[in-house]
């Protein structure tokens, strides 16, 4: 599975695409099989991502999107030394989700 991701042009938080535009959250990221390239292209020339790129993924447990690398989990996640300060915060298993 392959998803996309980069940072928001204006605010530089981390978007995953989600098959019709750039979301702040990975579980809406949708699997661009191989039209990677094309919609990196489109995206990056309409300026709404900046520095996008595909990387590999896998379906949880749950059904919902993982980045395959640590990088892209810590990313999706958000910081690790405050973990009230993630995008989910309330979630006890973020941690376990990282690692």
């Amino acid at each position: 599975m392959k998803i996309l991701t980069g940072n928001d042009l204006k605010s530089g938080a981390v978007t995953w695409w989600d098959g019709v535009q750039w979301s702040l959250h990975v579980e809406d990221a949708v699997d661009v099989g191989d039209h990677a390239d094309t919609i990196l292209a489109r995206e990056e020339a309409a300026r709404r991502v900046n520095a996008a790129y595909a990387i590999d993924a896998v379906r949880d447990a749950d059904g919902g999107v993982r980045p395959a690398h640590i990088k892209d989990r810590i990313r999706a996640l958000g910081p690790t030394v405050r973990p009230d300060l993630t995008l989910k915060p309330a979630d006890a298993d973020a941690r376990e989700w990282v690692i």
